[in-house]
């Protein structure tokens, strides 16, 4: 038995006035999760706590079979381990996003305009966040580039009582309610506002400008961690596994977890990613490279709430569909290989707030011969309402999924 997950970071949604009073998944043509709802079981599941930020680091740790409470120590220690960047077990790792700030002159009166920076390209980031650990870096304090908008700050034996807030949290808001609080705050708010002087008329910033896109003025530092320690995914499921994301939180997860990371070409975080070169990824790793397990996650969903590009976050759900489930199942078909598939959002990224919620998202489980057809049956979160079905913890779903538990009993 071969096991795919394909998770659409974000995907799930509120009705809005413009898509006809319908969310996204209700209101995107999903043929191949509709055959999948039809032949199989849909239901809800609770990915993040009550008393947990409605991040991805906690819900991705949920879907992935790892109780949050017990295993999450922030999410920057993800990244890191993605990045290679050996960590001691009293150094403190933050993310450090490049940002956009309003031109207000005073700090703490500025507006976060953009969490990314317009989507920063990772070579242009990777110049600034050089000069950036140039500047303000020292022998305890290290910037580490990554992808995009996303890098990493390592505090060498650092403080770990803080109050940070994500930039994506606050977008449109004025951010001197949101400058970190907490032990050496201090320090950290002082290199947010040194990092404006020197970003703010970076040459890369100046032709940023002259091409019509939004400068990254300003570093935003939060999602605070020490090492994880997360028991390995064999050890607690017996399959080997890969996995299949553009970002380095998704990649160190599965690091953590011993599962294989797999680069796709031309897969970012965003829109334009390479849908049918990650289905691909996963099909050789399933039919030619001997895995049990691929967990594909796109992070485009996500990205376009965040945005508020309703249409673009519409048209993601699509390629999604068409381009890595409808291509997976149709090969798996073909090879004549049985095969269960899972297909959920982490958690829902509303367009009308722009930011992560912690309510429970649509699933669904198809198992290859299970042909019993449920006419009219369609993937999204009203029908996975209706059906009754509710997995109060998330971190359970994956044992009905991989063990063939019956729901009742997680």
């Amino acid at each position: 038995m071969k096991y795919i997950v394909v998770l659409g970071d974000g995907m799930s949604d509120y009705p809005i006035e413009e898509l006809d009073n319908k969310t996204p998944l209700q209101y995107a043509h999903t043929p191949a999760m509709d055959y999948l709802a039809q032949r199989g079981s849909i239901g809800m599941v609770k990915t993040i706590p009550d008393d947990m930020p409605p991040g991805s680091d906690t819900a991705n740790l949920s879907v992935l079979g790892y109780d949050p409470k017990k295993y999450y120590s922030g999410r920057s220690p993800f990244e890191a381990a993605s990045m290679g960047i050996e960590m001691g077990d009293d150094d403190i790792s933050f993310r450090c996003n490049l940002v956009t700030l309003s031109d207000d002159p005073n700090y703490e009166d500025k507006t976060m305009i953009d969490h990314s920076s317009d989507e920063i390209s990772s070579q242009e980031a990777v110049e600034l966040i050089k000069d950036v650990n140039r500047l303000l870096g020292n022998d305890v304090i290290k910037f580490y580039p990554g992808v995009s908008y996303r890098h990493v700050m390592i505090w060498n034996d650092g403080p770990y009582k803080w109050q940070l807030t994500p930039p994506h949290d606050i977008l449109g808001q004025r951010i001197g309610g949101y400058m970190p609080r907490g032990e050496g705050s201090q320090t950290i708010s002082s290199m947010m506002k040194k990092s404006v002087e020197f970003l703010d008329n970076h040459p890369i910033n100046r032709q940023r400008r002259a091409r019509g896109l939004k400068p990254a003025n300003s570093i935003w530092v939060w999602g605070e961690g020490k090492r994880p320690r997360l028991p390995s995914f064999f050890d607690k499921y017996g399959v080997k596994g890969s996995v299949i994301s553009a970002v380095d939180l998704i990649k160190g997860i599965g690091l953590c977890a011993g599962l294989k990371p797999l680069d796709v070409e031309g897969a970012t975080g965003n829109i334009h990613t390479n849908y049918s070169g990650k289905a691909q990824a996963a099909l050789d790793a399933l039919l030619k490279d001997g895995q049990d397990f691929v967990y594909i996650h796109v992070e485009a969903p996500d990205e376009c709430g965040h945005r508020h590009e309703i249409q673009n976050k519409v048209k993601s759900i699509e390629l999604i569909d068409k381009e890595i489930i409808g291509r997976i199942i149709a090969e798996m078909d073909k090879a004549g290989v049985q095969y269960k598939i899972m297909v959920l959002p982490d958690h829902p990224t509303p367009l009308s707030i722009r930011t992560h919620t912690r309510e429970a998202v649509p699933f669904l489980i198809y198992r290859s011969g299970h042909e019993k057809i449920k006419p009219g049956q369609v993937y999204d979160e009203a029908a996975a309402q209706r059906s009754g079905l509710v997995i109060e913890e998330g971190y359970r779903l994956m044992d009905c999924f991989l063990k063939d538990k019956n729901y009742e009993e997680v």
